[in-house]
């Protein structure tokens, strides 16, 4: 299932589905059905140039949490999902190649020094489709001890491959308590899924939402049109995450929101 899951993500991402139906089009050129696809390509494309599409589709996951602008004076631990590091491309160069999502570690780091007691854990084995080429939680060790975290100072959960078994190898290794407060640190557009999962599981984490990737000020987005596209696959793959761990009841709700928060720390909504 995880190999199913991994290719369909990938079929029905916006772009892998105008390039589809481009091509689908192409070879059916000389029937009316076939031109509709190419049509309908182009017109695909030319929307996602002209509107911010990709914005639409990612600003309400974006802004699902509010970020916190108070932390809570006491935290118990604080986890950050994989994500940030290329494992595949740090194993051939032979050093932690941070590709996206460099916020989580960041923010993971300055949370380990302002809860110098709290528990810290990194959660993230390989979501590649290979398994055991390489491990995120191998080169995040090495990438967090050369930002100043000692190695013992972490727990690295190092199996996991998807977000559900991010939540639920975690639990398993560190068995959090009712009453403790859990701080989850991902990046904001994941944090609808990654809060839903870690709720179905009895973990009532304090979101804390990192890395946004949408803007309010349209005049400003970005004129590569791979780039946009790149975010609105980013977005369609949340999308999608949501309805199928809400199908296999491994969230609480099809889109989490804020409730039974950890903890009664102020928030604002960016």
């Amino acid at each position: 299932m995880f190999t199913i899951g991994k290719i369909l993500t990938i079929a029905l991402s916006p772009t892998a589905l105008l390039v589809e139906a481009l091509l689908l089009g192409l070879l059916l050129r000389a029937t009316r059905a076939g031109r509709a696809l190419v049509w309908a390509a182009a017109i695909g494309f030319g929307a996602c140039l002209v509107f911010p599409v990709e914005q639409w589709a990612v600003r309400p996951l974006d802004d699902r949490f509010p970020q916190i602008v108070d932390p809570p004076a006491h935290v118990d631990g604080v986890i950050v999902l994989g994500g940030s590091i290329d494992d595949v491309l740090s194993q051939d160069r032979g050093t932690p190649i941070i590709a996206n999502a460099a916020n989580r570690l960041t923010a993971f780091v300055a949370l380990s020094r302002r809860y110098p007691d709290a528990k810290l854990v990194f959660t993230g084995g390989s979501g590649d489709i290979k398994q055991g080429v390489s491990n995120e939680a191998k080169w995040a060790r090495m990438a967090l001890t050369e930002l100043g975290l000692p190695p013992d100072r972490v727990i690295y959960e190092d199996r996991s491959r998807t977000t559900r078994e991010n939540a639920t190898d975690s639990y398993a290794l560190v068995h959090p308590k009712p009453d403790e407060v859990w701080v989850l640190i991902t990046s904001a557009s994941h944090m609808p899924r990654s809060v839903g999962v870690f709720r179905k599981i009895g973990w009532n984490v304090l979101p804390f939402p990192v890395g946004y990737v949408s803007r309010e000020r349209l005049s400003a987005w970005p004129l590569s049109l791979g780039g946009r596209l790149a975010t609105l696959d980013w977005a369609a793959h949340e999308w999608i995450g949501l309805t199928a761990y809400r199908l296999r009841g491994w969230t609480d709700a099809w889109f989490p929101g804020p409730g039974n928060s950890a903890s009664a720390a102020s928030t604002r909504t960016e």
